[in-house]
């Protein structure tokens, strides 16, 4: 039996995981299996997971130009040793050509499909010998990451821009060239036009910033000297970014003084925190796991009382050992945000709602083969009645941030819209103030708040679109309850 590479083996279980909807890769790629992997091989199977779910629809598209019958089905353990093997031929320079086709009909084989392995042998030599034009693909080129360095869970191999698409790329095009659903960027096209569209895709098919709040300054001197390479952050002054480095194997991290966060979720917990000129005695966190925009709601709320809700029992297992430290003030129930019975009890409401993560896609690219358009209805309709609820739960005087990390306008502004017709006593508030606040209290940077102040809606609400920020994509709304 031909020999395949550990790397290569989780990368192709995790992907046929996936594919079967069986999991996800975030969670596939934290489990015991790539735990159990050396440094060198954690990333490579990373890098192969996240690279071919990214490059999916055009890896698809090429592999069946190739196939003497492009409309055939394929089963799923072809399809992926095919994946896996173009995503190398394509992407990855210092892979041996060699190396990624012999491995993959190995693949094909061991999972049962010894005949289809010489189809997969066939179509991966012709796809290596046909010449690749990076312009007309608009690809990107991910560093082979085979021969050592450090691994970090969240933080991807490194990836060098490619060439940009043409401004006179049809949406169709777009899409392929940038592997994404056709509807999802004729939808970001209408919304927020070609360059932002192009923008958000490019996005999608980079390396997510692996993004570290600080506790306090002695922790990032702490970080350094061990050996953590970092750069300061976009929008806050307590972020940064790791630029090298394992920060998950330091004291600091795994002691909770240093956090893994992308940089607009915090931007969304600073801006609930703020509350000029309220006393906060009371604030709800209505879908709080995984309990990083709680931790933000402690800490700038030293003197209030939390209350989290979470209706999965096991997340609200993770999110009640994630805040242990502050259980004496922080209350963790098992409920559903839909379902509140308190009215008029609370100063403070983050209503962090689910969403279809589409703000998400370069750490989660999956989600771009599982959403369809017609899921935006079904997700709305929750989040509409978990604002409502919110809103309720809130004082006369209160109020609720609304957020999401989808770029979709049903999900966003349609939602603000549309509770607000139904609630006689509630309004959206701007942001804007709440933007200065934090800027005086040397929260935001000044630069950073020079752009969030261009990223406010007409409504007052902040856009913060993948591509145009370096972070996940976020829509955040503030609505007050009035008497």
């Amino acid at each position: 039996m031909a020999h395949i590479s550990p790397a290569r083996k989780a990368a192709f279980n995790i992907l046929l995981a996936v594919e079967r909807g069986h999991s996800h890769s975030d969670d596939l790629l934290r489990g015991k299996a790539v735990n159990a992997l050396s440094a060198p091989d954690r990333n490579l199977a990373t890098a192969l997971v996240l690279g071919v779910l990214r490059w999916q629809i055009q890896l698809d598209h090429q592999i069946r130009a190739l196939l003497s019958r492009p409309n055939a089905k394929l089963e799923p353990e072809i399809l992926i040793a095919l994946r896996l093997g173009a995503f190398q031929l394509l992407h990855m320079d210092r892979i041996p050509a060699r190396a990624a086709i012999d491995e993959s009909v190995e693949l094909a084989k061991q999972a049962g499909n010894y005949f289809a392995s010489g189809m997969v042998n066939a179509v991966l030599r012709k796809l290596a010998k046909t010449p690749q034009t990076a312009n007309s693909l608009d690809q990107v080129r991910i560093v082979n990451t085979e021969g050592g360095g450090g691994f970090n869970p969240r933080n991807q191999p490194t990836v060098s821009a490619g060439a940009l698409a043409p401004d006179n790329y049809s949406s169709e095009e777009l899409a392929l060239a940038q592997a994404h659903p056709a509807w999802m960027v004729e939808r970001w096209i209408n919304f927020y036009g070609i360059d932002a569209a192009r923008a958000i895709c490019r996005h999608g098919q980079s390396q997510p910033a692996l993004t570290v709040r600080l506790t306090s300054q002695a922790v990032e001197a702490e970080l350094r000297a061990a050996g953590i390479n970092l750069e300061p952050g976009q929008l806050l002054t307590v972020a940064r970014v790791v630029v090298s480095g394992d920060v998950t194997s330091t004291a600091a991290f795994l002691e909770g003084r240093a956090r893994l966060q992308d940089e607009g979720s915090q931007l969304v917990a600073e801006l609930t925190s703020e509350n000029p000129g309220q006393k906060v005695t009371i604030i709800l966190d209505c879908c709080a796991a995984p309990g990083g925009k709680t931790l933000i709601l402690a800490e700038r709320n030293p003197e209030a009382r939390i209350v989290t809700m979470e209706s999965s029992a096991p997340r609200l297992e993770q999110l009640q050992n994630r805040l242990a430290l502050h259980a004496a003030r922080i209350e963790c129930r098992l409920a559903d945000a839909t379902a509140l019975t308190e009215d008029s009890v609370f100063d403070l409401a983050l209503a962090d709602v689910p969403c279809s993560g589409t703000g998400t896609l370069d750490r989660n690219p999956e989600i771009r083969h599982r959403l369809r358009p017609e899921d935006l209805a079904r997700q709305a309709e929750r989040q509409r009645a978990i604002l409502a609820s919110a809103l309720r739960a809130v004082r006369p005087g209160g109020c609720v941030v609304y957020s999401t990390c989808s770029l979709e306008p049903e999900e966003n502004e349609q939602v603000v819209v549309d509770v607000l017709a139904a609630t006689l006593n509630a309004r959206q508030v701007s942001l804007a103030p709440r933007i200065e606040t934090l800027l005086r209290a040397d929260i935001l940077t000044e630069n950073g708040t020079q752009r969030l102040r261009g990223s406010l809606t007409p409504e007052g609400a902040l856009r913060l679109l993948p591509g145009a920020f370096y972070t996940d994509g976020f829509y955040i709304a503030l609505i007050e309850r009035i008497a």
